[in-house]
């Protein structure tokens, strides 16, 4: 066969396959437009995205009070052809996970959370007006049980999430709130509520929109003692709470997979 033959027919056989995608596709897209279906993350009902994650740089508060973020441009664009970073970041800093390991001697690793527990249901205990008038104030078992009276049981695997509105002072010193003996002030979940939600329900996972499980003053850490060393996990500073429905929304949490880590970052979003 001449070469010219072979061009002429590579040129059909493209044009043919082009037109066959092209048909298929308008199908699908006809087929969409008609049935009214959505994207798979939403087939479950939810109509919209929300980003539940602090963009953090240097000056974000951390529990400790040193800076938890740094990063050095190691190329520019204007000379390099490209942008890069290099960072140094504190596992606990920013929206993170605190992994089972963080709390104990042999708990899972950030890497080792199962998948499945990190699309959960969310549950927001929301305890905002109490905070406003007491930074020390804590979720109870009190409040759970108030919970599950107005909404019904916690969902297995659920993510149980204090809102103390708190989330509106990451941007200060507000957010760590020390004294001028440098104690913290701020909400978290009391210890009783969290052996509670481990020998009553299946949640998996608690968060909250301050610095720690804890509250601010707490002396042992008895909140992390006592949730984490079961393989259950946590989650610190999330933001967007204030936009979260007591109970129907889906969380998302993008946690880190560096091997053996305690925690990490984490870019996480609720479905609703």
């Amino acid at each position: 066969m001449c070469d010219i033959c072979v061009i002429n027919a590579v040129k059909d056989k493209m044009l043919s396959r082009r037109a066959f995608f092209a048909s298929g596709a308008a199908v699908a897209a006809a087929s969409v437009l008609t049935s009214g279906a959505t994207t798979p993350a939403m087939a479950a009902g939810h109509g919209s995205v929300v980003d539940m994650t602090h963009v953090y740089d240097h000056d974000f508060p951390t529990y400790f009070g040193a800076p938890g973020f740094s990063g050095e441009q190691l190329f520019k664009f204007d000379k390099d052809g490209f942008n890069l970073f290099q960072l140094m970041i504190n596992e606990h800093t920013g929206t993170h996970v605190d992994a089972p390991l963080h709390f104990s001697a042999d708990g899972q690793s950030v890497d080792e959370l199962p998948v499945s527990s990190l699309v959960c249901p969310l549950a927001v205990i929301d305890i905002a007006a109490r905070a406003a008038e007491d930074a020390d104030a804590q979720v109870t078992p009190d409040d759970i049980k108030a919970w599950i009276d107005t909404n019904g049981p916690i969902p297995d695997g659920a993510c149980v999430a204090m809102h103390s509105g708190w989330a509106d002072k990451a941007d200060g010193d507000g957010f760590r709130n020390a004294d001028d003996e440098g104690v913290m002030h701020f909400p978290g979940f009391h210890v009783e509520a969290a052996k509670m939600l481990i020998e009553e329900t299946g949640a998996r996972s608690i968060a909250v929109d301050t610095l720690s499980l804890d509250f601010g003053q707490s002396p042992d850490f008895a909140t992390h003692y006592e949730w984490l060393p079961t393989n259950r996990y946590g989650i610190e500073c999330l933001a967007g709470l204030d936009k979260m429905p007591a109970t129907g929304a889906t969380l998302v949490v993008g946690a880190p997979t560096h091997r053996g880590g305690t925690g990490g970052p984490a870019r996480i979003f609720a479905m609703v």
